[in-house]
């Protein structure tokens, strides 16, 4: 039986960064860049895990969720 955190048949995310971090405490700008995301509409995919999960949370007034 496979992990379900390590498992390669995951589904995925697409994040969008709708917002710029500056002006936002530190650590919320540390979360964006180790999302991946670099510049204002800036989208990308990302493994759909719980690690993923919180994080977009954590910055959620920044990025929106894109189906």
């Amino acid at each position: 039986m496979a992990n379900q955190r390590t498992d390669s048949k995951g589904g995925t995310v697409k994040v969008r960064l709708m917002v710029s971090p500056i002006g936002f405490k530190h650590n919320q700008a540390t979360v964006v860049r180790g999302l991946g995301l670099r510049r204002i509409r800036h989208t990308v995919e990302l493994k759909d895990t719980p690690e993923t999960r919180g994080m977009i949370h954590k910055v959620r007034h920044l990025v929106e969720v894109v189906e």
